[in-house]
């Protein structure tokens, strides 16, 4: 009787507020831009390696176009481009006549209109009640329906990578009520380089390995916290080697002065200028050599994409290493390129999860990025999209079970 009696007294002590405390598991997604998952099997990213190693990794397909904005939003949407409107790097609306969305034009870029087609999760988050940071992330500094993440920075290259690795682990270390449970960040650099020099260049490699310091800088930052993350890291496409002598010139198929070249290179947005007739098609939806071009309604059914009325009339995709160019090009085509269809085996994307959420040593088929999003929403804590176009079911295999 005296040792049930002493059982119930404790039971009916005061619990400290520090033991009724669940331990907080913060997930963070990490986005490097233009990182093949072959680049893991260049022995230069030991702390890339190592989480690839010990947790649920593998490669992604990225959405066509494989464009750096369109693939970074369905990565937080779950949604692909031709749904989450943003259709390209570069665009345009019959809503918005004369006007072009474009990297370049930051009015344009940071106007919410091109960004309202799908909600992202940090906006999902906010809604929950759950706080979220972006340190970088395309799309994450303009408002959707008016909201934000609780805390964010607006893009600029020249913020230096150790610079953006101590941002996030300052959010880290605030308080719990104010440190963020979902939060981003986002790497140019191998992108950059890769762009300038080539996928196979010393200046990439050097790029690569500087990445994966910071990464690593990431995780030993959080662990000397005391801070278990969820880590999500993923790139956007692949990186494709591409020279002055692979070029096709439209300029030799149709006169300029036709058709508005939206966006060229790897793949072709062309709309026809109102009044041409047939002009354009009939010079574009022609066997061509190293191009194939077709209405975007006659696009393959594979690529999803073609119904959203930003995307050009006639969409032309070069054969892999390939640049379709209109006139001079404002940049020397060399070095690096991404854009090709994503089916091409150097499209593809980077991924690894690595956390109390996710398996261990669990190597992925390739799967659809915008699966992600599905992810993220179950380490959150998130109800799943019912209308995303990726399920959590394409990536059961990275959960714990």
């Amino acid at each position: 009787m005296r040792h049930i009696l002493i059982l119930l007294a404790c039971l009916l002590l005061p619990v400290s507020a520090a033991a009724q405390e669940t331990p907080q598991i913060v997930t963070v997604l990490v986005g490097i831009d233009g990182f093949r998952p072959d680049y893991l099997d260049r022995n230069m990213t030991p702390r890339l390696s190592a989480l690839a190693a010990e947790g649920a990794s593998g490669a992604m397909r990225p959405s066509f176009p494989t464009k750096t904005f369109p693939n970074h939003y369905a990565i937080v949407t779950g949604k692909v481009p031709d749904r989450n409107g943003i259709v390209g790097n570069s665009m345009i609306d019959p809503r918005r006549p004369g006007q072009i969305f474009s990297l370049g034009n930051a009015r344009q870029a940071l106007d919410p209109f091109w960004w309202d087609e799908a909600e992202p999760v940090w906006v999902t988050a906010e809604r929950a009640g759950i706080r979220t940071a972006t340190m970088f992330w395309p799309g994450s500094e303009v408002p959707y329906e008016g909201l934000r993440p609780s805390d964010w920075m607006r893009f600029d290259q020249n913020v230096t990578n150790v610079q953006r690795v101590n941002t996030l682990i300052d959010w880290l270390r605030r308080p719990a009520s104010l440190r963020p449970a979902f939060a981003t960040i986002y790497f140019d650099t191998v992108d950059t380089q890769g762009h300038r020099f080539g996928p196979d260049s010393a200046e990439a490699n050097a790029a690569i390995a500087e990445v994966d310091a910071r990464v690593g800088d990431l995780v030993d930052g959080a662990k000397a916290l005391g801070i278990a993350v969820n880590w999500v890291i993923v790139a956007d496409h692949g990186m494709r080697q591409v020279d002055e002598t692979r070029v096709i010139q439209l300029d030799t198929l149709i006169d300029r002065a036709s058709y508005i070249a939206v966006e060229t290179g790897p793949y072709a947005a062309i709309e026809p200028v109102t009044g041409t007739d047939d002009r354009v098609a009939n010079a574009l939806l022609v066997p061509h050599e190293h191009m194939t071009c077709t209405r975007k309604e006659g696009l393959p059914a594979r690529l999803n994409y073609g119904s959203n009325p930003r995307v050009a009339a006639i969409i032309c995709i070069a054969e892999n290493g390939w640049t379709i160019l209109s006139g001079e090009p404002n940049y020397p085509v060399s070095g690096g390129a991404h854009g090709y269809d994503n089916a091409d085996p150097e499209m593809l994307a980077l991924f690894i999860a690595h956390g109390p959420a996710f398996a261990e040593e669990q190597r992925m088929q390739v799967f659809d990025n915008v699966a992600v999003a599905a992810l993220l929403r179950a380490a959150i804590g998130l109800p799943q999209d019912p209308y995303a176009d990726g399920k959590l079911e394409d990536l059961a295999d990275a959960l714990r079970r």
